[in-house]
């Protein structure tokens, strides 16, 4: 672990994470009396934060019975470091010639300076996760951190498609295409190993097959073609993706790619699919406008106020209502299933203390979430419940989230290998010649 240390930590590293001080191992965490007051803005609200800022101060109350916390500090567990809060701090001339204005960053700054002269020799550490503040705290010789207990470091998976095994045995491949159960995968002797759930594609000299290794039966089976709603996938990937979504046995589904490879539409269309075996089906969305720009006030009630940001929800539903005619049955059973609120799209703002049974769950934009709010998420889950996370991790319109951090990449990093779990990064587009373009050039 190496020498401890002492972390300063900012307002948005709580904002971010309410729990973030059990993180920091037997190092010691100070807080600025500073960061109390900016949480004190937090507390009315009924986003995320505003739910982290209210818990983190819960928190602090059960701590605070201890006077010690104001000066030496109070123990926060076995193997733990102590939490201080520190109440004044002098305004050191080096910061008041560099940023004479006191606003709360430079007050932070200013405990930092006072922490590091008080223990010389115990390297003193700012977590923010604002670059601007980081920035400033390195140009006046201060340490400075990101928090990033939840960030993930392999990202290079959303930039690959599928794996692809050339060189095998042309007869396994004609064996697997005739199997109708699947073939042990040490029979391929493959050159990586292979996770539960995990699609690739097979190639011999004279042929190619789709497969995936099925975590519950252990074998390898070939992946076929399959139309769901109307709908079929026109590449690899959509193939790959579609497999799981009607898979009873997968839980959870991942599917991650680029504007127009089709993550939201597929997982409506397996979803419709399987009408009969789940009591409901339900669409959600974070509401967060592009570029995280406010709308402003929207006139009538609950369903009236989100529908903007539903749009694009109901835009697949339209694509698979294409797909038949006017007075075909399917359409009729849409338009039932939109009526007896089977089919129901809404926002994702009131899902906490709910329990999900029977219910086909898809969740789109699930990369402006972060890592607390997809575990509340999926704590949802009741008996009989799958849920689909669709998200584009290059698209992010949160802010304090980025690739490495946003609950889409941390909840694929710590489920893959679940024998529930599969995860499908979709590459190519589907939606038109122009968003492919778009999306690869701009």
């Amino acid at each position: 672990m190496g020498a401890k240390k002492n972390f300063v930590l900012d307002t948005n590293v709580i904002l971010h994470d309410y729990k973030c001080i059990y993180n920091f191992q037997e190092n010691d965490i100070y807080l600025p009396i500073t960061v109390l007051e900016e949480l004190d803005k937090f507390k009315k609200g009924n986003d995320q934060i505003n739910y982290n800022a209210r818990e983190f101060v819960r928190e602090l109350d059960t701590l605070c019975n201890d006077k010690a916390i104001f000066g030496k500090g109070v123990s926060l567990g076995k193997g733990l470091g102590k939490l201080i809060i520190v109440t004044s701090a002098e305004y050191p001339k080096k910061i008041s010639e560099a940023f004479s204005e006191k606003i709360p960053d430079h007050k932070i700054l200013a405990v930092v300076d006072l922490v590091q002269t008080q223990n010389p020799k115990t390297k003193t550490i700012l977590v923010s996760k604002d670059v601007n503040l980081r920035v400033k705290a390195k140009s006046l010789g201060m340490e400075a951190e990101d928090y990033s207990t939840d960030k993930v470091t392999n990202t290079d998976i959303f930039d690959q498609a599928q794996a692809t095994f050339d060189n095998v045995d042309a007869d396994l491949i004609d064996q697997l295409y005739s199997s109708s159960t699947g073939m042990p995968l040490s029979d391929f002797k493959l050159p990586q190993e292979v996770e539960n759930n995990q699609c690739f594609i097979l190639k011999s000299t004279r042929s190619t097959v789709m497969a995936r290794y099925n975590a519950n039966t252990q074998l390898v089976e070939k992946v076929k073609k399959e139309k769901a709603f109307g709908i079929e996938g026109r590449n690899a990937e959509q193939t790959f993706a579609l497999n799981a979504l009607l898979d009873d046995d997968i839980k959870l589904v991942a599917i991650s790619g680029r504007a127009g490879t089709g993550k939201t539409l597929l997982a409506l269309a397996a979803a419709l699919q399987q009408n009969e075996k789940y009591q409901q089906i339900l669409l959600a969305r974070p509401i967060v406008a592009m570029s995280n720009k406010d709308l402003g006030f929207l006139p009538g009630d609950e369903k009236q106020k989100v529908a903007p940001y539903m749009q694009p929800l109901f835009d697949n539903l339209n694509v698979i209502k294409h797909q038949f005619g006017p007075t075909s049955k399917e359409i009729k059973l849409l338009e039932e299933m939109q009526k007896s609120e089977k089919l129901i799209i809404e926002a994702l703002a009131f899902i906490r203390g709910r329990s999900l049974s029977n219910t086909y769950f898809i969740v789109d934009e699930a990369q402006n979430l972060t890592p607390h709010e997809i575990k509340t998420i999926i704590t949802r889950a009741g008996e009989g419940c799958k849920m689909v996370f669709c998200g584009d991790v290059q698209q992010i319109d949160t802010p304090y989230l980025d690739m490495q951090s946003n609950g889409l990449v941390y909840m694929i990093d710590k489920m893959k290998g679940q024998k529930i779990f599969s995860h499908v990064n979709l590459i190519k587009g589907e939606r038109s010649f122009l968003s492919e373009l778009a999306s690869a050039l701009l």
